[in-house]
């Protein structure tokens, strides 16, 4: 890491200690520290990390964005901050202008997609949308004759069914009834709505990493501090044994996504290693996400469950962003295909390449 990714990353982690602590937010009796945080992270630079100084943002690599969303994952931080640089890295391919505020992406799921009329209205209907009821604006992957379009897209002109998610963040509907967008660019040549979701995959995966690595933490500290029979629970085998899968785990996901995020920040062109590197990390991750959210909550026992502890704030968050972008077994139906019809002789020069 260099001088200056070390800086931004010192930078980010002091924000989110100062302003995200998990502890704190969870005895919140209200969501005015959301307005402080995301006021920190927007004066900083870091909600448009990946968008041209030209166009208002801060030019940063996609690495750092990436560490960005990984610091943002350790926190469990409850705001659109991955949306939000997806967003910006959308509209600044099409050379839009971005605006400053909360954002998030639309459609979010492969079989979701929005169409635009002839006279540059949007139509459709979009499920499970992040944050989609505090998002100022809606950043839109629409086709127009099967040619994709970027389109900026005022919150207040979409329907909005609110739907809390597993986490409270919200996954919610967000139904173009003839919307006019704010802003609307044909999408760069050759870019799909695959390119899209291959963003958004890797993004949660980075966030799952970082959030695993915190759980892992508690689990951890806890065992060490539950006192049973007259002596830690860490010193029972059975926990041990929970505990190295949990930490193997956490490593598989650290390293899964870690390798997606260094091929998509040193490919010159989305092809099929990128493709392979970002669905093995989505499948990796979300299987990471079903094993060690268990594992954590049967080190924890009852306390895990309550709403006084912190840990619910991590795993509800990562149930719900394994399905973000298309969910491990959605991803591994397109990556067998690739799979199959290369070849089986085509395979292990794949797994290699890297």
């Amino acid at each position: 890491m260099s001088e200056v990714d070390s800086l931004l990353i010192d930078a980010t982690t002091k924000i989110f200690e100062d302003l995200s602590d998990p502890q704190t937010l969870n005895s919140a009796a209200t969501d005015d520290w959301r307005s402080a945080l995301w006021s920190a992270l927007e004066e900083s630079g870091l909600t448009l990390a990946w968008v041209p100084a030209d166009n208002g943002g801060s030019g940063a690599s996609l690495a750092d964005g990436f560490s960005i969303l990984e610091l943002a994952g350790k926190f469990a931080a409850p705001i659109p901050l991955g949306e939000t640089l997806l967003a910006g890295w959308l509209l600044s391919r099409s050379n839009v202008e971005c605006p400053s505020g909360m954002m998030t992406v639309a459609p979010t799921r492969p079989r979701d997609k929005i169409q635009m009329t002839e006279d540059n209205r949007l139509v459709g209907e979009a499920f499970g949308i992040p944050f989609g009821n505090l998002a100022e604006y809606i950043v839109v992957l629409a086709y127009k004759e099967e040619v994709p379009h970027i389109s900026l897209v005022s919150g207040k002109d979409c329907i909005i069914k609110g739907n809390p998610g597993l986490s409270g963040d919200g996954r919610d509907t967000i139904t173009f009834s003839n919307t006019t967008p704010i802003k609307i660019a044909p999408a760069p040549d050759n870019f799909s709505g695959q390119e899209f979701c291959i963003m958004g995959a890797t993004i949660r995966s980075m966030q799952i990493s970082g959030a695993l690595q915190s759980i892992l933490k508690l689990a951890t500290d806890y065992a060490q501090e539950r006192v049973a029979f007259e002596k830690q629970i860490s010193k029972f085998q059975a926990v041990q044994h929970n505990l190295a899968k949990l930490a193997s785990e956490t490593a598989v996901a650290i390293a899964a996504a870690g390798s997606a995020m260094d091929t998509i920040n040193t490919a010159t062109q989305y092809n099929e290693l990128v493709f392979f590197e970002v669905s093995s990390a989505k499948i990796r991750t979300g299987e990471a996400v079903g094993e060690a959210a268990a594992i954590a909550h049967q080190v924890h026992g009852a306390i895990g469950f309550t709403e006084e502890h912190i840990l619910h704030r991590y795993t509800q968050r990562l149930w719900d962003w394994r399905d973000d972008f298309g969910s491990e077994s959605e991803w591994a139906v397109e990556l067998g295909e690739m799979v199959a019809e290369r070849g089986a002789d085509e395979l292990w020069p794949l797994l290699t390449a890297r």
